[in-house]
């Protein structure tokens, strides 16, 4: 852990930083899960509102 004093005594803590990693493109079965996921999520979204104007 990295830390400093500043002129007036108080010690400052700096979390130690995680080694950096780019991210890799999604395979094409993680692309189809992506896609039945939004899908899913759409069709919650889409009954919510549908329930919401039919109840008020």
């Amino acid at each position: 852990m990295y830390t400093t004093i500043n002129e007036d005594g108080i010690l400052n803590n700096y979390a130690a930083e995680p080694q950096m990693y780019y991210a890799e493109y999604p395979a094409i079965w993680e692309q189809r899960k992506y896609v039945l996921q939004g899908l899913f999520a759409t069709l919650i979204v889409t009954t919510l509102v549908l329930v919401g104007l039919s109840v008020s």
